[in-house]
């Protein structure tokens, strides 16, 4: 909640006019309490997690040849209500999981200081703490992601995602309760190192949640503008990944490759034999 009753309060606080994303900042937090605040990411997760999707869920069901000669593994096809049980079992795992360790994580988000105030961010700081964001959690995701291809962690929890050999969309989240919290706690390590603001802590989970749907995607298509991000894996480098199931000891990072390269566990991106 803003210590300020109006914007002439803001605007004598800070010494300067409110840009207008800050006026609009004012107007809709200025009497909403920070635990209220911090609860939208839950809101957000499902929001995104529901409508991004939903674009690779057409493609999968039009037929269309000139989109599905870009399909990573042609030959798997999923029906509606396939992805539609995939897709209310991930919320079954938002309500249990997601949802809880987003509300008991708030006095630790309070206590790392993610501010809830005026100023907002400005865009280089946003891109260099996202940045940074990713790189700490893609490098604790690297190891923690080996951890649950061992027998015991992959029997017991790691399993269920690998229930889909060729990843969908909505299928990036689908994993046992225990593997949302034991993953999620990799993302949280980036805001408690480098604390922002409040809405840089909702576009770091967006991101990566959007990252994770188009990596899960199952198309490859040449003209992503994700090709440009230098060391980025992407669908194939993942498909590879769920392709070989239980027994792939490599491509176990989430997002760049870098960490598959230094410790020699990278592999090519999935034949391309699969296409045929």
């Amino acid at each position: 909640m803003l210590p300020y009753h109006t914007l002439q309060e803001a605007q004598a606080a800070l010494g300067r006019g409110l840009t207008l994303p800050e006026t609009i900042w004012f107007k809709y937090s200025a009497d909403k309490p920070d635990f209220l605040l911090h609860c939208h990411n839950s809101l957000f997760l499902f929001l995104f997690y529901s409508i991004a999707p939903v674009p690779f869920l057409l493609m999968e069901l039009s037929g269309n040849q000139k989109i599905h000669k870009h399909k990573i593994q042609p030959k798997v096809k999923r029906t509606f209500w396939e992805m539609f049980k995939c897709y209310k079992d991930v919320l079954h795992t938002f309500v249990i999981a997601v949802t809880p360790l987003q509300i008991i994580s708030y006095p630790t988000i309070k206590w790392i200081g993610i501010r809830t105030g005026l100023s907002l961010p400005s865009g280089w700081e946003l891109f260099w703490q996202i940045l940074v964001y990713f790189v700490i959690e893609d490098y604790l995701g690297y190891w923690v992601h080996r951890m649950l291809h061992c027998k015991w962690a992959y029997e017991k929890i790691h399993k269920l995602h690998h229930e889909y050999s060729a990843p969908i969309g909505l299928s990036a989240p689908y994993a046992h309760w225990a593997e949302i919290i034991i993953l999620g706690i990799p993302a949280f390590i980036g805001p408690i190192l480098v604390p922002g603001h409040i809405t840089t802590y909702w576009l770091w989970f967006i991101l990566r949640q959007l990252e994770a749907i188009e990596t899960h995607s199952g198309y490859d298509f040449p003209w992503s503008c994700t090709k440009f991000i230098p060391f980025y894996g992407g669908a194939a480098f993942h498909d590879y990944h769920h392709y070989v199931g239980e027994k792939s000891q490599s491509n176990f990072a989430s997002v760049f490759t870098y960490c598959d390269y230094i410790y020699r566990t990278h592999k090519a991106n999935i034949n391309t034999s699969l296409r045929a």
